[in-house]
């Protein structure tokens, strides 16, 4: 635990160490599990009540988010399944034959409904339902779905309500790790060209290099996952106000790895298309001992970086220090670039690689200075009518393609029409709430009433416009022929 951290938030820091309180996880999901199972005992779903236990285990997750898309998934699945089973049970019994229909159908519901990796929740319910049979099967597809609802509820309850946990010190972690392996990989790197070159070093680098890419990929899923602590999270404020320093930092850093690649390809190719004997040659003493100097200040302005993105000092104070850093490494770089000047008609090979290896440089300079960057607007959580909004969009974009669409005007009047009917769907599917309103595509639309009005008129010019227009000698055009 960092000194400062817990000097400035003793409270958060004693209490959510790496974003979670140790062991309040498995604390969560047996406390989730008894109250379920005491629940479906007392409103005598069935006569040993397992399933609900069962569900809130699987329900409660690590964040709040996570634990409602599961408890929602998970409830889907099971009634979908019992559906199948119910429909089918008061017709027929349990066979071979009755099993495959069950289980055929029951995958392809899943796989519409998009469970995911729920889709097998729906053949399993349906299997346990079709087994009793008879007139036992509705009472048994009653007590199952029963014991999923409460089983859900329950975890969800537990989760939102004790400690829901937020993941920003982890993703500030993750970022800062990530900002200081770059940092010790250009330092060994400084070392190196000091300490002399070749062939051989320069593969190395350049395959070490190529390897820092699986960092920045852990890196973006704690981030995620910081994210998603932050949705229907009565703390997320948290995540709000850290989220843009440690985006905009894991972006710029990403984008470091990608240039340090490019460095050392560029390093390799000029040591690579040498002679043999000439490989120790490809940069002279000064320049090695100039670009060392180079990397050994960019390593430490990525210190900086991983110092705002873990918050263990004043921001201001690390960024005037990592801008100070950065004006040395520009003066730097002016020296190094003198000591790699070379005439392009005498050596064409050297003038190229030399000017992508100073192109390097600048751009490592310039993606340090964009990862301390204060961010330019504030980030909210994703909103969760964003997935119904874009599915009522791909329906009605589907519909768009059937409508005689003849002229710009009328199809900008039908696609504001459209996207009325999809923020309306949105809304009644997530319920009313300001925060997650959106502005539409059509910045000066009206009220709904007058788009659909537009609409209608813009249907209208296009059926117009799409009459042939009349011969010579005939007062108005021939009508369309059936």
């Amino acid at each position: 635990m960092r000194l400062t951290s817990f000097l400035r938030r003793p409270r958060t820091a004693v209490l959510a160490r790496s974003g979670r309180i140790p062991g309040i996880q498995t604390a969560k999901v047996t406390l989730a599990a008894v109250v379920a199972y005491v629940a479906a005992d007392l409103l005598n779903t069935t006569a040993t009540p397992i399933l609900a236990p069962l569900t809130a285990i699987l329900v409660v997750q690590v964040t709040v988010y996570q634990t409602v898309t599961e408890g929602l998934q998970r409830v889907l699945s099971v009634l979908a399944g019992v559906l199948v089973a119910v429909g089918l049970a008061t017709v027929v019994g349990l066979s071979w034959w009755s099993l495959g229909i069950v289980v055929a159908v029951s995958l392809v519901l899943g796989q519409v409904l998009r469970l995911g990796p729920h889709t097998l929740e729906v053949p399993i319910s349906a299997m346990l339902v079709l087994a009793v049979g008879g007139a036992a099967a509705s009472q048994a597809a009653t007590g199952r779905v029963y014991e999923t609802l409460i089983g859900a509820a329950t975890g969800i309850a537990v989760n939102f309500a004790i400690a829901p946990p937020v993941h920003v010190e982890s993703a500030g972690s993750a970022v800062a790790g990530l900002a200081t392996r770059l940092g010790d990989f250009l330092r060994s790197l400084a070392a190196q060209l000091r300490a002399g070159w070749s062939r051989q070093a320069a593969q190395d680098w350049l395959t070490a290099a190529r390897s820092l890419s699986a960092s920045v990929l852990e890196a973006d899923q704690s981030l995620v996952r910081a994210e998603q602590s932050a949705v229907l999270n009565p703390r997320g404020g948290e995540v709000r106000v850290a989220q843009p320093r440690l985006r905009t930092a894991l972006t710029a850093i990403e984008y470091c790895t990608i240039v340090v690649r490019a460095l050392c390809r560029e390093i390799f190719d000029r040591t690579f298309y040498l002679p043999p004997e000439l490989e120790q040659e490809a940069y002279p003493a000064a320049a090695r001992q100039a670009l060392a100097d180079v990397l050994d200040l960019a390593a430490a302005a990525l210190d900086g970086v991983a110092a705002v993105a873990t918050d263990a000092e004043p921001v201001d104070t690390t960024r005037a220090r990592v801008a100070a850093q950065l004006d040395q490494l520009y003066q730097r770089r002016e020296q190094l670039g003198r000591l790699l000047l070379v005439d392009p008609h005498a050596d064409a090979a050297a003038w190229q690689q030399h000017g992508a290896l100073l192109t390097a440089v600048d751009r490592l300079r310039v993606e340090i200075e964009a990862a301390i960057r204060p961010a330019t607007q504030p980030w909210r959580p994703p909103s969760l009518t964003e997935r119904p909004r874009r599915a009522a969009q791909r329906v009605v974009g589907a519909a768009e393609q059937t409508l005689p669409l003849v002229t710009d005007r009328s199809r900008q009047a039908v696609r504001r029409m459209m996207d009325v009917a999809a923020d309306a769907a949105a809304e009644h599917l997530a319920g009313p709430d300001p925060r997650a309103a959106r502005p539409r595509r059509d910045a000066g639309a009206g009220t709904p009433a007058e788009q659909a009005t537009d609409a209608a008129a813009g249907i209208r010019a296009a059926e117009e416009a799409a009459r042939p227009s009349p011969r010579p000698g005939t007062s108005r055009p021939e009508t369309d022929q059936e």
